[in-house]
């Protein structure tokens, strides 16, 4: 009788155990397979918010002050200055323009939470909290470049495994452009950005985003779809922003570090930065 109640009882045990393990086999066998090195699909321009159309003629639905100021952005620009586009000094570019396909990305996918992280260092990673959690109470001072992300994974074709993400994002801290061309966007951070994630059905390594975004920049919301491609090499190399930093930016004014250390303007007839600090010749 001891001896069998002793295998019995082992038997429950190795029972037990293979259920603890096959239960998270089980949950994780639910969610697609996004595992690798994912970048922008090459489109002949560079990263930008809708990538249908040219860098300069996005055709925004800009209300009339910000299109203005987008304007100014590009006159400033052609005289070499940056205009409104902060990526120079290294600022987080923050949501949507970080979805644009500048830094490539990996995705790490659990059942609660779902990571997205970029080989910049001036890139935060984004978090998409998937644990059925409702929006927290927010501040101003909660704000953050990739904003705060709840989402949902849907089985669209019914066979019993997810094949989209659905996330929202808000609470984006600002200033923030669409793309580097300085085009603004709200000042606020009452901005809404809608995404839908999913695998292209014929193409395994494409991923497509189709993304809504409500901005108060806007006269109605912007939607685009972005497409990323999976490599098949990775390499994982670092891209640190602040590396041979050459802008030197004073008061209002940006400034260019040349190589004798010295300041130079970046355009032209720029006035030099106040020196009323500094013993001045005579």
């Amino acid at each position: 009788m001891t001896n069998q109640s002793g295998i019995l009882m082992l038997t429950v045990v190795g029972l037990l155990s293979a259920m603890l393990i096959a239960a998270p086999a089980q949950e994780k066998s639910k969610y697609p397979e996004w595992s690798g090195q994912w970048t922008r699909v090459p489109d002949g321009d560079v990263p930008r918010y809708d990538p249908t159309k040219p860098i300069r003629r996005q055709e925004a639905p800009l209300k009339p002050e910000y299109y203005a100021r987008f304007l100014a952005s590009i006159k400033d620009q052609d005289e070499g200055g940056q205009g409104l586009d902060m990526a120079y000094s290294c600022r987080p570019p923050g949501m949507p323009r970080m979805m644009s396909g500048i830094a490539r990305m990996e995705f790490l996918i659990a059942p609660d939470l779902t990571r997205i992280l970029y080989d910049r260092n001036d890139y935060a990673p984004r978090r998409i909290y998937t644990d059925g959690r409702d929006w927290p109470k927010f501040n101003p001072d909660d704000t953050t470049f990739p904003g705060y992300s709840i989402g949902k994974w849907v089985d669209t074709d019914g066979d019993g495994r997810y094949d989209e993400l659905q996330v929202e994002t808000r609470h984006v801290r600002g200033p923030r452009t669409w793309d580097q061309s300085g085009m603004p966007m709200a000042d606020d951070d009452e901005g809404v950005i809608k995404e839908r994630l999913f695998i292209d059905k014929d193409k395994p390594d494409i991923l497509h985003n189709e993304m809504i975004t409500t901005d108060n920049s806007l006269t109605q919301p912007w939607k685009v779809m972005k497409n990323y491609h999976r490599l098949p090499d990775v390499i994982w190399g670092e891209n640190n922003c602040i590396e041979g930093q050459v802008w030197v930016t004073i008061g209002k004014e940006v400034y260019f570090l040349s190589g004798d250390g010295t300041i130079m303007p970046i355009k032209k007839g720029q006035a030099p930065p106040d020196l009323k600090y500094f013993p001045q010749a005579k």
